[in-house]
């Protein structure tokens, strides 16, 4: 069996600075999610998550907005336009004060999903990174503990699902495809084709928030195992589409929480239809490989 290392998840120190009321997830909390001890009583139980979209901040209070306009005119930010000027702004050390005052909202197709709370202070910089304007959107992968809905007066009346998140990383989806190694014979712009494809397919996939077991594996595949990308150019280029993907448990799994995650593939021309799987195991925050992807036969 074949697996890669997972992410080390920081140290806990929850953020009590920030001015606003305390959450319901950090009110008697363990030092981490594995750890026990009590909660608060009758509180939603916390779950991981690993999910994949936009970080945008937002305004929790109007004095927080004029704050930071104060700031921002005491800047030099001609020439700069208002999203690379809110940037440069709360990039700088000084300004850090109001950054830590922010919502950070993790948008997925659009939709505002969860709100992100560091678990290391230190980690904020990771927050601003993430806002940071380019030509094209960029993509975050957030890795954390969902807690609790915010309460209405946490960020001005948005109530969706508390993130905990112990990791955070930026990345463009053309930089993610050019990093993975191309299939011999397989030309580099029908590779780049073939691995958008399959990205873009993963990221729409129904209700993909990242908080389900299913959700999580094949989150995990689509930034962190190129090998799926590498078979999926090497099937179109057999004249093969790509028809399904399916994640269900493995009977292999015992106590551990191990999914298989199955990809279908159907030549265009006589319908037959070949199959791969991958085994992830998902029972902890930071999902890992437990079998690369190899042929899969219907039981």
């Amino acid at each position: 069996m074949d697996t890669v290392e997972s992410a080390q998840p920081v140290t806990v120190d929850p953020a009590a600075k920030s001015g606003r009321s305390a959450l319901p997830a950090q009110i008697g909390a363990p030092p981490c999610p594995t750890c026990g001890g009590a909660g608060v009583e009758g509180a939603t139980p916390s779950s991981y998550v690993y999910s994949l979209g936009q970080i945008e901040a937002r305004f929790p209070r109007l004095s927080v907005e004029k704050e930071l306009a104060q700031a921002t005119g005491r800047a030099e930010t001609a020439g700069r336009t208002d999203r690379q000027a809110f940037y440069e702004v709360l990039s700088k050390r000084e300004n850090h004060y109001l950054a830590r005052q922010l919502c950070w909202v993790l948008m997925v197709q659009g939709l505002e999903t969860y709100i992100l709370l560091q678990r290391d202070p230190a980690d904020l910089d990771l927050l601003i990174s993430a806002i940071e304007p380019h030509e094209t959107a960029w993509i975050s992968t957030v890795i954390g503990v969902r807690g609790p809905v915010a309460p209405p007066e946490y960020c001005n009346g948005l109530m969706i699902p508390i993130v905990t998140f112990d990791q955070i990383y930026t990345f463009s989806r053309d930089a993610l495809i050019e990093a993975i190694p191309r299939p011999e014979g397989v030309p580099a712009q029908e590779f780049g084709a073939a691995a958008r494809e399959l990205f873009d397919r993963i990221m729409q996939m129904t209700d993909n928030a990242g908080s389900t077991d299913e959700q999580r594996a094949l989150n995990y595949l689509a930034v962190r195992y190129p090998a799926i990308y590498s078979k999926a150019a090497e099937e179109f280029a057999r004249s093969f589409s790509l028809t399904g993907v399916e994640v269900r448990p493995s009977p292999l799994g015992g106590t551990r929480g191990v999914l298989e995650v199955i990809f279908a593939f159907t030549n265009r021309d006589s319908d037959f239809t070949e199959k791969f799987f991958v085994r992830v195991d998902v029972t902890e925050e930071f999902p890992f490989l437990i079998t690369k992807l190899s042929p899969y036969y219907d039981r």
